[in-house]
């Protein structure tokens, strides 16, 4: 073989081995990942937050039963409108009524004995008592002058010592009677001022007893306390209730509060008086608007989930929405106006930071563009976009992860960039 066929199949075999290399590593190198990718658009957004509550009354009166008793008569029906002063239930009270009667006929007594006591005691008594005082007395003197009297006789010899004698003996035992007389008088006038004070205790306890009576007898008439609406009635005629069962409620239901159950992250952008849309599944052709009143201060446990209780109030005019019932709630806390917005599948969160890629040509050629890690900052959000306040342009162009985990650097194919799937309807 001459030299020159000889170095023909040399170059023809390095060219080979060359070509055979390069196909090698093109075989090994990684297919172009393909995305989607967005332009950010300028729209009107609407923050909100969806959540569940409970429809509640403002103000209620709640009657209950103020003693173990039988409901005698229902005067009328769950539902009704009432006006105030309207009779609804009628207790039996007719053993409170009893002791009622009794106990008034002991405080006329009572009072009786009072008046007795301040004026020293009964007529008759105090009569008799300062009369026996004064004929003891009246005897023991007239005694006394006798036995005076009788001294006198003896020195002239005009009397005899067995009459002083006798007299004395009659002068000492009318002097024990006095003694015994003014002891007892002593005695009823202490007894006046017992029978004072203890009148006086009588009179306040029974007057407390009949208070307290007169009380349980005027519960016996339920009566609506307001004009409104008795959404519950749970007795009937014929029960028996125990102190304290609820026996009705009532409420003017022209407005009523919503209380809604936010989950926690979302609290933060709560605030009064922002607008509420109610609907209530019982009724899916209608819905209320009002407003949120008070803001939760802290989360507690609801169900599964860590809430706060937000108050709303809702002007229900045809008393449509009921006391109790569970309602959806939609409140539209913010709201911008031809802002630039990015869908939320393209925002990525690291820690605190929210990123996004950016898709770069870079000449890698045609289609081939590079993926740019780049943060920014957001405003707002709906359920499918956020409003962007730094860090993208309108003009710029956002890739949408997919199923791919994206990162900086990477190589990438854009094969769509129609992004409505994930934007869904706007401005709702």
């Amino acid at each position: 073989m001459d030299r020159r066929l000889r170095n023909r199949i040399l170059i023809f075999l390095l060219v080979a081995g060359v070509v055979a290399y390069a196909l090698v590593r093109l075989s090994e190198r990684e297919p172009v990942a393909k995305i989607s990718a967005v332009q950010p658009a300028r729209e009107n957004l609407v923050s909100s937050i969806s959540s569940n509550g409970k429809v509640e009354t403002i103000a209620p009166s709640v009657m209950r039963a103020q003693l173990d008793t039988f409901v005698e008569r229902v005067h009328v029906t769950e539902g009704q409108q009432v006006k105030r002063g309207q009779l609804l239930l009628e207790m039996d009270v007719h053993e409170a009524a009893a002791r009622l009667a009794a106990t008034r006929s002991k405080l006329l007594k009572a009072e009786d004995d009072l008046r007795a006591a301040n004026t020293g005691g009964r007529p008759d008594e105090a009569a008799r008592a300062a009369g026996d005082l004064a004929k003891a007395v009246a005897d023991r003197d007239q005694l006394q002058k006798n036995h005076d009297a009788l001294q006198r006789l003896i020195k002239q010899q005009a009397a005899t010592q067995d009459e002083l004698a006798a007299n004395d003996l009659a002068l000492t035992k009318a002097q024990a009677e006095v003694t015994r007389l003014t002891a007892a008088k002593a005695e009823f006038d202490r007894g006046v001022k017992l029978d004072q004070s203890s009148a006086e205790l009588q009179i306040q306890q029974l007057q407390n007893e009949i208070a307290a009576l007169e009380q349980k007898v005027n519960n016996g008439r339920i009566t609506a306390p307001i004009d409104g609406t008795l959404y519950a009635l749970p007795v009937k005629g014929g029960d028996f209730v125990k102190l304290g069962d609820l026996l009705a409620e009532l409420a003017d239901l022209h407005k009523v509060r919503v209380r809604a159950y936010i989950d926690e992250p979302e609290l933060g952008v709560l605030e009064p008086d922002e607008p509420v849309k109610i609907t209530w599944d019982a009724l899916p052709n209608r819905s209320w608007i009002g407003k949120t009143e008070v803001i939760p201060k802290q989360a507690v446990p609801h169900n599964t989930r860590s809430v706060g209780e937000l108050l709303c109030v809702v002007p229900n005019e045809k008393q449509e929405l009921l006391p109790g019932a569970n309602v959806n709630v939609r409140i539209n806390s913010k709201e911008r106006l031809n802002v630039l917005t990015v869908p939320r599948g393209a925002v990525q969160v690291d820690g605190g930071n929210r990123y996004v890629y950016v898709v770069k040509n870079n000449g890698l050629g045609v289609a081939k563009n590079i993926l740019e890690k780049r943060s920014i900052q957001i405003g707002i959000a709906d359920a499918t976009s956020y409003e962007v306040l730094g860090g993208l342009s309108l003009e710029e162009l956002v890739a949408l992860p997919g199923d791919l985990n994206l990162r900086d650097g990477m190589v990438v194919k854009v094969v769509s960039t129609d992004a409505s799937y994930l934007r869904g309807t706007r401005n709702e």
